[in-house]
């Protein structure tokens, strides 16, 4: 394994780095409110950050996820490069790709994921989906959405099609959600039978990525409050306590970051790598959800301002959580997919 960025892969985080930086500052983000911010999708769609994801490959995307995870940015850059950028270079055909990727690349066009709900949607007529999901993130944004149907096979389908239907939903981070109601929608397939599993595990992989970015986002605001806050003439951060419970999120936080970058990195490899996408995923869940506590909790009665920028990585941290999926159904799917390698090394003996 190795993990070591390239040369492309590290310009493109700094410069991400940059961007987000610049761009996704207090302010802007609560002039923002529940909605995205549309002058830094066009800016990072003109640094060409979007479209580089094609050459970068998936570690490439969750080192720029994590960039976004930092500043807790509100722009559909992880469900657009996941079910849109990655799954038309991989599985898209030649027509799909030139006539989809140069307007998923400029950010002219967008993208999200009807995940993980397979099983809602039905194909008949060979290309009428029907079905419905309660809450799509950034779907308010999207012109395309990827829909799973019963049979694992993926569609993709216009949200300004006739048969489409969407409506806000608000969620617990401003994701600009919807929910999706498709009445016989007309679709265009995606991929082969192999599509699915390949774009969920990369879709997980991705989010735990901004999951990294966020435990990581809050780590530092906790380490710069608590070392610059006094309490009885000496820094919070030299008190025990509050020691142990930063090194515990700080190592939480490594845990999910070289879970995901094992798993992209296996993925880009062309290596098996279904079971560590739902490591990562289980981590992602499960520690993500103790380090946005730990970080909004070490702010002291700061933390419990709504306004404040740690609340936002709180909230980003408990929508990751949901959304990827809790710990126990996680552990399950995994302890499933063990079993079947299991049973079948034992029948090849």
């Amino acid at each position: 394994m190795d993990f070591r960025p390239t040369e492309e892969q590290a310009a493109a985080a700094a410069l991400a780095a940059r961007i987000f930086g610049d761009l996704s500052t207090h302010d802007r983000l609560a002039a923002a409110g529940t909605g995205s911010d549309a002058e830094l999708w066009k800016a990072l769609a003109g640094s060409g950050l979007i479209a580089a994801v094609e050459d970068i490959g998936l570690l490439g995307l969750v080192l720029l996820l994590e960039e976004q995870g930092r500043t807790t940015a509100q722009v559909p850059y992880a469900a657009s490069c996941a079910y849109g950028v990655l799954p038309v270079a991989a599985h898209g055909s030649a027509d799909q790709r030139s006539r989809l990727l140069p307007a998923f690349g400029s950010g002219e066009a967008v993208a999200t994921g009807a995940f993980p709900h397979r099983g809602r949607f039905s194909a008949r007529a060979g290309v009428r989906l029907t079905g419905s999901a309660p809450a799509v993130p950034w779907l308010r944004d999207a012109t395309h959405v990827l829909v799973p149907d019963a049979d694992r096979a993926l569609w993709l389908v216009r949200t300004d099609a006739p048969g489409v239907d969407t409506a806000p939903v608000e969620t617990t981070a401003p994701w600009s959600a919807g929910r999706l109601t498709l009445t016989g929608a007309e679709a265009e397939r995606l991929g082969g039978p192999e599509a699915y599993e390949e774009v969920l595990a990369a879709a997980r992989t991705a989010f735990a990525g901004l999951q990294a970015g966020v435990c990581a986002g809050s780590v530092a605001r906790a380490a710069a409050h608590t070392s610059t806050r006094e309490q009885f003439g000496r820094p919070l951060s030299t008190n025990q306590g509050v020691m142990l419970r930063a090194a515990d999120a700080h190592m939480d936080t490594e845990a999910i970051r070289v879970t995901a970058y094992e798993a992209a990195w296996r993925i880009d490899e062309g290596l098996p790598a279904r079971g560590h996408a739902l490591t990562a995923a289980w981590w992602a869940s499960e520690a993500g959800k103790r380090v946005v506590h730990a970080g909004q909790h070490l702010h002291g009665g700061t933390g419990a301002d709504l306004d404040h920028p740690v609340h936002r990585h709180f909230l980003w941290g408990r929508q990751l959580d949901a959304y990827l999926g809790c710990g126990s159904e996680l552990l399950a799917e995994l302890g499933a997919l063990v079993s079947e390698a299991t049973a079948s090394e034992g029948d090849d003996t």
